[in-house]
């Protein structure tokens, strides 16, 4: 969680910060394949003794996931052909359920391509699917049929059919065939005469296992081959997925439009919810503390002459409740906007918050500089919301708090990550009525991101992003 290396001596303790200077490039997730593929094709890791070992396990995963996938180039065929079958069976009763039943195979078929190039290419591919209707049947059916997805699944499928041979069935061959060349004078020798006499056709036939050293050659230059292209094709493969699997420019403006309809409609709720959130703290905090002063001081205008010492207790009174009216607008202050981030920015925002901790936290920021004040503000409550459900529910021992801006290319805007991690009991949820449900409708508003991570038993990663510009 922390991010650049530990000044020496630097402990772990409660509000402990490290503000390293500077920006960071986007960083890929490491286990990645992408992150692997980076690691294997720098210069240290080409001078590394176990780069190349590492290369061919890389390779040697890759020539299995060859045969997987051309099993599933057949397993695909049967399921386009039993998809476009039981269509046209739709007339017939019993082809309503057979269709939406094959709708399911084959989108659970696609889910595992889709996972499957999202490891190679290093981004995700999203689902592309409308949102199934209620109702019965012939609703459902009609909602799957109308779905430009549905058909693209189908056009994959026969598209994956003949593809898939010539990167991943390429792949494999260039291996297999370059294993027999190199040991073709044992083949030579161990199969029948009928076989394995003319490699090269009719017109360069073997006689004897000492012409068959002839081909030996062939093998390296076949594994070479396979070395190098075994990526590459594999890329290819992925790269085909993501364009026939993935979700097309037009349905990605339309599920953007369709968040941001969510996100403001939410936002709105948000709003007024705080409205009436402050409002109510108003009138049933400073409000009645003001009323009950002003009564005190009435009070002891009228028995000044008469009875002093009562005075005296009623002006007491009326003290204290100035000084809780005035902590209590103070607190309702610091909800809408706390006088620290304005005068401290995030980062030292955030040190004052995991000073106030009662369970120690690390916190580790990386930023530019200043953000803008409404990004500011909905990362501190974000972080604020995050930390108050660890203390809360996960019974944690330690809480990390990682903070990093990620620019793109214009250097000006870019990506503000969030992290919240502790090593408690996990199973945090975003379900509706929980406060991490409120923090991703706090986030939609930026356009941002909520993913946690909670198996059960620990450890709770709950990371939030949000795009916005540095100063």
């Amino acid at each position: 969680m922390t991010n650049g290396p530990p000044s020496p001596g630097a402990t772990s303790r409660p509000g402990a910060t490290s503000r390293p200077g500077g920006t960071s490039r986007r960083r890929e997730r490491p286990g990645s394949v992408a992150h692997r593929h980076r690691a294997l094709r720098s210069p240290v890791a080409l001078r590394s003794p176990v780069a190349l070992p590492s290369a061919l396990a890389l390779r040697a995963g890759l020539l299995g996931w060859s045969l997987v996938l051309l099993c599933g180039a057949v397993v695909g065929l049967a399921l386009g052909t039993l998809w476009i079958t039981s269509v046209a069976g739709v007339a017939l009763v019993a082809g309503i359920p057979l269709t939406l039943l094959t709708t399911a195979l084959v989108r659970w078929f696609a889910d595992l391509h889709r996972q499957w190039a999202a490891e190679r290419l290093g981004e995700p591919v999203a689902r592309p699917y409308r949102a199934a209707p209620d109702g019965g049947w012939p609703a459902r059916l009609w909602a799957v049929l109308r779905d430009p997805a549905t058909w693209r699944d189908w056009a994959w499928l026969a598209a994956n059919s003949i593809t898939c041979w010539f990167s991943s069935g390429l792949s494999l061959m260039m291996f297999l065939a370059g294993v027999v060349y190199l040991i073709y004078p044992l083949v030579y020798q161990l199969t029948p005469p009928e076989v394995f006499r003319t490699p090269l056709g009719e017109g360069f036939r073997l006689h004897s296992v000492a012409q068959s050293f002839a081909m030996v050659p062939f093998g390296p230059v076949l594994l070479l081959l396979w070395y190098v292209t075994a990526q590459r094709l594999a890329n290819l493969n992925a790269r085909v997925i993501r364009t026939l699997l993935g979700p097309t420019e037009q349905a990605r403006l339309r599920a953007r439009v369709q968040r941001l309809a969510t996100s403001r409609a939410e936002t709105i709720d948000a709003q007024a919810g705080e409205l009436r959130r402050i409002e109510r703290d108003l009138h049933d905090g400073a409000q009645a503390r003001l009323v009950s002063l002003g009564m005190s001081l009435g009070l002891a205008q009228q028995l000044l002459h008469d009875d002093p010492q009562a005075v005296q207790q009623l002006l007491a009174e009326a003290r204290a409740s100035t000084s809780s009216a005035l902590t209590e607008l103070r607190d309702l202050v610091r909800g809408i906007h706390p006088p620290v981030l304005a005068d401290l920015g995030l980062d030292g925002a955030l040190r004052a918050l995991a000073l106030a901790n009662p369970i120690p936290t690390t916190v580790t920021t990386r930023l530019p500089g200043r953000l803008p004040p409404a990004a500011e503000s909905a990362a501190y409550f974000a972080v604020a919301e995050a930390l108050s459900n660890a203390i809360k529910h996960a019974e944690a021992r330690h809480i990390r708090i990682a903070v990093e801006f990620d620019p793109l290319q214009d250097a000006t805007t870019g990506t503000l990550t969030m992290t919240v991690s502790d090593d408690g009991r996990g199973g945090a949820s975003t379900d509706a009525g929980t406060g991490l449900h409120g923090i991703s409708r706090r986030l939609a508003s930026f356009d941002g991101t909520l993913g946690v991570s909670s198996p059960p038993g620990g450890p709770t990663e709950i990371r939030m992003s949000l795009l916005c510009a540095s100063s």
